[in-house]
């Protein structure tokens, strides 16, 4: 059975980061996707989305646009990806066959002080272009990837942000109405994957998201930061590929 993985890129940049997990998948069995949302990585923001459902729609679009007959699909949501696809999880179960949300955006949203702080446009655009900033990189690298990563795919990296139409729209979307008005996805084999050391969106989260995915798995990778699809790729893929695998062989474990 081959598995499709179709990945949902978090803020700031595009699908682009997952491309050096496309390389490293194990085997045949699995099938990995990922797309640019609306708004992201120079794609033309689409004035009718306006919330995080209109953006979960899209997602679905390209669901239905990879679907092959008796090959389950399931979406992978990184940081706000994972807001995005647990938006469509919640509402529209019947889309996917199982959902891998990786350090998704949405718990604690009223508490954290990097919300607090992205809480007004200007502040937002402010660090949007700050990120963007060749002159930059030096200090963001090693605040964004301690562990380590390319030049070259670092480079990419920031570069999504210069061209990231939707960057301050997240942040007035994905908030705390949202977040509670979410139905809990029960329907659905869910993993809640986090890096032991990921300081951006701390482990410590699974408990606010677990109040919308309850029979979700919890999964704590030992040496991953935020983002081990560009610090680990190799890595990366053979944890989420397995993950995909169990999600769908077995579900109700």
């Amino acid at each position: 059975m081959t598995v499709t993985i179709l990945a949902v890129h978090g803020n700031g940049g595009g699908g682009t980061r997952f491309e050096r997990v496309a390389e490293h998948l194990p085997d045949e069995s699995t099938r990995f996707e990922y797309f640019d949302l609306p708004g992201f990585n120079g794609t033309p923001i689409d004035p009718e989305a306006t919330d995080v459902a209109a953006y979960a729609d899209k997602v679905a679009d390209v669901i239905e646009s990879l679907r092959r007959p008796d090959e389950p699909v399931v979406v992978l949501g990184h940081g706000i990806g994972g807001s995005i696809a647990l938006d469509l999880a919640s509402r529209r179960p019947e889309t996917m066959d199982g959902l891998i949300l990786h350090a998704p955006v949405g718990a604690d949203l009223d508490t954290r002080l990097f919300p607090r702080l992205m809480s007004t446009k200007p502040v937002r655009e402010v660090l949007r272009r700050m990120v963007a900033a060749r002159p930059l990189r030096p200090i963001w690298r090693k605040l964004f990837f301690p562990i380590g990563a390319p030049k070259e795919d670092t480079d990419t990296f920031f570069e999504g942000y210069r061209d990231c139409a939707a960057f301050g729209q997240m942040f007035e979307i994905i908030d705390v109405e949202w977040f509670e008005a979410l139905a809990p996805v029960t329907e659905l084999p869910v993993v809640l994957l986090w890096g032991e050391h990921d300081r951006v969106l701390k482990s410590g989260q699974t408990e606010g998201i677990t109040a919308k995915t309850p029979n979700a798995e919890k999964v704590i990778e030992p040496g991953w930061d935020h983002f081990p699809m560009l610090e680990q790729p190799e890595e990366y893929a053979r944890v989420i590929s397995t993950l995909a695998a169990d999600l769908v062989t077995n579900p109700s474990a």
